[in-house]
């Protein structure tokens, strides 16, 4: 790549289109502000054996700024990847297990009577922090699923008619179980979409779970994450990552892509035609683009190639894709209309 080359995207930290980019000296500079991740990693990985793509997606989610929704079997190390991930950051953490009988409050909190000054006080919910695990988020009822999204968007709660912004960095790191759906109240498509990822985990590799097993029967404690980074280096990091150089050609490619889930037609997709009911939002795009950034600056490099957008494209669309009756009918899955896509739009 050039050293100098045109930048094709006008958002927050990055030139308007014509300016020139060093792209030289943004790649030093992205390598420096990247350095501190390699740490974070290893002590993630001191807890969390395998299921490298989750902690790489749960760092990807808070390096973009967004919410990430992992799925999976229960025992897959969801919660504890997300404990992990608070534990080697200097922040605020709190878990609120979902269940039927929970309330919004008991989420963002409510005013409470003092007998004493005779007077209401605001008691703030375990929304407050900055690291949220709503843990089983398909077990509470729409009324609580809201209260938390809503959270999730607009960055404060209001409680008693008075309005009180959260904690930066935020993030919220919902799981939910597949499996079991007596007793469960499946997000709607408007809120999942809130989610700037969805992960799928699966079970890990044979020889990952031998160590598994070592780590939690063995004499030895269970090994804990150390305290490594700070939030102002989240926080700086996530400035940087706009920063990140995205070519016209890669900003087509993700339109592309989304646009291929919208018109299967106009991309030789006919065969999709009758299987996608809604194609992904524009938040797919903004998520794909901004996640594509991440990844190049995860791997210390300061420009967008077609990989980055292609490792992060399924985690962005898979729950934004809604599928037809004829799809189920022919037990199709998001994953193949995801991988049709990926394998015709073409690659600049």
């Amino acid at each position: 790549m050039n050293t100098e080359t045109s930048a094709a995207e006008n958002s927050p930290g990055t030139p308007s289109p014509g300016a020139k980019v060093d792209i030289q000296a943004l790649n030093e500079k992205i390598q420096k502000e990247s350095a501190f991740l390699d740490l974070l990693k290893l002590e993630m990985e001191k807890v969390i054996i395998g299921q490298h793509d989750m902690v790489e997606k749960l760092l990807i989610a808070l390096l973009a700024n967004g919410h990430i929704l992992l799925e999976g079997v229960p025992g897959l190390a969801k919660t504890l990847a997300i404990k992990a991930l608070a534990g080697c950051i200097d922040v605020d953490f709190s878990r609120i297990q979902f269940t039927p009988d929970l309330l919004p409050a008991d989420v963002v909190g409510t005013m409470v009577y003092s007998p004493k000054n005779q007077d209401f006080a605001i008691k703030k919910g375990p929304v407050f922090a900055n690291f949220v695990l709503a843990d089983e988020i398909n077990r509470a009822p729409a009324k609580v699923q809201s209260a938390l999204l809503e959270a999730m968007q607009e960055r404060n709660v209001t409680i008693g008619g008075e309005t009180f912004k959260l904690p930066e960095p935020f993030m919220v790191l919902a799981t939910q179980n597949p499996i079991e759906q007596e007793g469960t109240y499946p997000l709607p498509e408007a809120q999942v979409d809130r989610f700037m990822l969805k992960v799928v985990l699966d079970y890990p590799k044979h020889a990952e779970e031998s160590i598994i097993i070592r780590n939690n029967v063995g004499i030895t404690p269970f090994p804990k994450p150390n305290k490594v980074v700070n939030t102002d280096a989240i926080l700086n990091a996530r400035k940087t990552v706009r920063e990140v150089y995205m070519d016209e050609k890669i900003e087509k490619y993700i339109v592309d892509l989304v646009y291929a889930t919208r018109d299967p037609k106009s991309y030789n997709l006919e065969d999709l035609v009758e299987l996608i009911g809604f194609g992904a939002s524009p938040r797919a795009s903004i998520s794909m683009a901004l996640t594509a950034k991440t990844y190049a600056f995860m791997n210390h490099r300061g420009y967008v190639i077609p990989e980055d957008v292609r490792a992060v494209a399924k985690d962005v669309m898979r729950h934004r894709i809604g599928l037809t009756y004829e799809a189920e009918a022919e037990n199709v899955s998001v994953e193949e209309v995801i991988n049709k896509v990926l394998n015709t739009v073409e690659v600049p």
